[in-house]
């Protein structure tokens, strides 16, 4: 006789339900993964040189519409939990849900080891505080091949679920590594041989000012600050290099991912034209 599917009332529901809030997701050291793509990216993220998918929550009508994902799941050692509609909304933080909602290990790690590999780019969100720019400056900082991206200070959980969804599938690609003190995060930069580059629209060195072509060609790491203030002032006075994206137009600013993404691809222009290649950015990914 099958087993009826769980309600929004069983207890392994009840108990990944916790981990849609951040002190739930740090206590239990785990978080939710919501989505046909996310869920994807989780099966090729786990292993035992990264970390578990320990439960894969499937509707009826998800598991109909995508039995490789649920196959793939359960291939990697997920349990697999057949849930209610009801259930698979509750787990979700989204307007419409999937109904597929996988259980995993939390993906940040010591910041000394995501700059173990000496990356020569790397993208320091500080003080970060909306969920959709944290993601989306994670995604970013992967398409240009950076080798790590440190979250400092009050910075947002990468592991929050928008964040996660913002950075479609990204913050399984390259490691992250979160802590609070944002002074200990800009040590350990220097102490990988990297300078300290913060985005800030006041910068005294002009992004395209041919002078800014020596700084953005050696190994650097990118701090960029929340929509509203940008970069705390106490760390800008920390980098060696305050760097702003010159406005040419009638644009009052640009938004954080798209700064991000102007200032990481320069450097990684910079940096090629010197002759670092592509392994060089990435050499801190994962396998």
């Amino acid at each position: 006789m099958p087993v009826p599917p769980g309600t929004e009332r069983t207890p392994r529901v009840v108990a990944a339900r916790k981990l849609l809030r951040r002190a739930g997701r740090d206590r239990a050291g785990r978080f939710l993964v919501e989505g046909a793509q996310a869920v994807r990216e989780a099966v090729q993220w786990a292993g035992p040189r990264s970390g578990r998918m320990h439960e894969l929550f499937v509707t009826d009508a998800a598991a109909v519409r995508h039995p490789e994902l649920v196959t793939a799941a359960a291939d990697v050692g997920a349990r697999i939990s057949p849930v209610t509609e009801r259930a698979a909304e509750s787990l979700s933080d989204t307007v419409t849900p999937q109904g597929l909602v996988a259980v995993c290990d939390l993906l940040d790690i010591p910041v000394a080891d995501a700059l173990a590999g000496r990356p020569a780019l790397v993208a320091v969100c500080a003080g970060i505080a909306d969920p959709g720019n944290a993601g989306t400056v994670i995604r970013v900082a992967d398409a240009a091949g950076a080798g790590a991206v440190l979250l400092a200070g009050e910075t947002v959980d990468p592991h929050n679920g928008k964040a996660v969804r913002a950075s479609t599938g990204s913050v399984f690609h390259l490691p992250l590594a979160r802590d609070r003190d944002t002074g200990t995060v800009l040590d350990a930069c220097r102490a990988a041989g990297l300078t300290l580059l913060a985005a800030d629209a006041h910068g005294e060195l002009d992004l395209h000012d041919p002078a800014a072509d020596a700084v953005l060609a050696g190994p650097v790491a990118w701090i960029f600050g929340g929509e509203a203030h940008g970069v705390p002032a106490t760390v800008a006075e920390r980098a060696d290099h305050r760097v702003r994206v010159p406005i040419h137009g009638r644009a009052e600013s640009l938004n954080l991912a798209t700064a991000a993404a102007v200032c990481l691809y320069a450097s990684v222009a910079a940096q090629r034209r010197q002759g670092h290649g592509g392994a060089t950015l990435g050499s801190s990914h994962h396998d």
